[in-house]
């Protein structure tokens, strides 16, 4: 609330006081009709400095002088009304402004989102669910509202995301990625290249359009490049040629009891899989697991070993790339940490 209604109601109803008197006063002691009567309250008391509607009395014009003391007191407390209120409305921005930036400075290894667009929102509603720390940059301040309800966890910043004054109070330096989903490419490709000259150990994601405009993203520093539209496509494809395979997706992704979705574990050093073959490892056995991809530190992930043999040696800083659920992911991770 911008207004007290507290104060609001003591101020109208002053106002309505106010009126009514000088109504019935002046029909009182000049005789004038309702109307007159009323008109000449409302430019006494706004003090506009119009004529007298009649000439008055000596009693009249000393009832008059109270009714503009009475006016300007009520044109006073409604003036210091409204600047009382957009005095606390600009301490509330400000504090709202200094809280979340305070809590994305105790962040840490947390995903920096640039844009609350559609894409953006259902990526908050992922890294809620993973319990992943993020920081949401969103210019439309009514959007930032809603934004809140999607993951309350989230600090939500009311910045250009183009600005490298704004990265950096969003912790890019403690960061461990970057989203760059905001609605232009060309803001995308300018929130690509601060990042990547703000921190070299980001992990920049961003959406682009057309095969050009990819290019430019990688050359700009991103490290993976998502395209809507190609997605999609590929999905409906899969829907049409792979109908079983689809559908299984589709409902690991609605579905909580068939929480599936394909993630990652890394390979620690001095864990205690370095140095044996995969098949030794008895990931299977002990996570529930089955390892359905391995990659190599620094191999592009097209280059990726998929349904590695047993025989595939274990080294520290492999990715194995599995399907499960969060708790068995988690199993992994500890395993292989």
């Amino acid at each position: 609330m911008i207004f007290r209604g507290s104060q609001v109601a003591v101020v109208v109803a002053f106002v309505v006081v106010l009126v009514v008197v000088g109504t019935i006063g002046y029909v009182w002691i000049e005789g004038w009709s309702w109307a007159d009567s009323f008109y000449m309250t409302i430019i006494t008391i706004t003090a506009v400095g119009y004529h007298e509607v009649h000439p008055l009395g000596e009693t009249g014009r000393i009832f008059t002088v109270f009714m503009l003391v009475g006016g300007l007191t009520a044109l006073g407390a409604w003036f210091a009304l409204i600047t009382a209120s957009l005095v606390r409305m600009d301490l509330r921005k400000t504090y709202e402004r200094r809280s979340t930036m305070k809590k994305a400075g105790r962040m840490k290894d947390h995903v920096i989102i640039c844009g609350g667009g559609n894409m953006g929102q259902q990526i908050m509603r992922e890294l809620g669910g993973a319990g992943t720390p993020c920081v949401v940059i969103e210019r439309d301040r009514d959007a930032t509202e809603s934004l809140r309800e999607i993951n309350s966890d989230a600090a939500i910043v009311t910045e250009d995301a183009t600005r490298d004054r704004v990265l950096r109070q969003a912790g890019i330096g403690r960061a461990m990625g970057l989203v760059a989903c905001l609605s232009s490419d060309t803001d995308n490709l300018f929130v690509c290249l601060s990042a990547r000259d703000l921190s070299d150990r980001l992990v920049i994601v961003t959406r682009a359009e057309g095969k050009s405009t990819t290019a430019k993203m990688y050359r700009a520093g991103a490290d993976h490049v998502v395209s809507p539209n190609r997605t999609g496509a590929v999905w409906v494809a899969s829907v049409l040629v792979r109908p079983s395979v689809a559908s299984f997706m589709d409902a690991s992704e609605k579905g909580r009891h068939l929480s599936r979705h394909i993630d990652q574990a890394t390979v620690g050093e001095g864990s205690q899989v370095v140095g044996v073959t995969l098949g030794e490892a008895r990931v299977l056995h002990e996570t529930g697991l089955l390892v359905i991809a391995i990659r190599k530190p620094g191999q592009p992930y097209e280059e990726a070993t998929f349904n590695p043999d047993a025989s595939i040696r274990l080294e520290a800083g492999d990715d194995l790339i599995v399907l499960g659920d969060d708790e068995q992911v988690e199993r992994l991770r500890a395993y292989v940490g």
